[in-house]
């Protein structure tokens, strides 16, 4: 029996982001940004060795097209994290990305004063 001041082992269902990426630092290329789309290509089959995040990743992935801010709130883990298994999927070829949608460009403020007026007149 331990006393009181001991510390026993606890788990928290904690894994640390460096086992998860094998002690490797966040990717150098801006391939992923918070809203690139990706998703899986093709009708690919997983790779029959995949740690249990890109696993996870796959079947997220596999569904349609996800915003990488979307992945990783689904799988509760950092952005970096992410997008590094994110990098290691597409460099074995298993990733379509889709890029940003561009900024909306602003409309002429004079046709929108056109548009209202006209449905004024028309509606009342």
């Amino acid at each position: 029996m331990s006393s009181p001041d001991e510390l026993g082992p606890t788990d928290d269902g904690l894994v640390r982001p460096y086992v998860i990426t094998n002690g490797r630092g966040l990717p150098e290329s801006d391939q992923f940004s918070l809203i690139t789309l990706v998703t899986i290509s093709g009708d690919q089959e997983p790779p029959k060795v995949l740690s249990p995040e890109k696993r996870k990743l796959w079947d997220l992935c596999a569904g349609g097209f996800l915003s990488v801010a979307e992945i990783a709130g689904h799988m509760e883990l950092p952005i970096g994290i992410v997008r590094l298994l994110l990098s290691d999927l597409a460099e074995q070829g298993h990733l379509l990305t889709r890029a940003a949608p561009p900024p909306a460009q602003f409309v002429d403020r004079q046709i929108l004063q056109e548009v209202l007026y006209g449905l004024q007149a028309r509606f009342g």
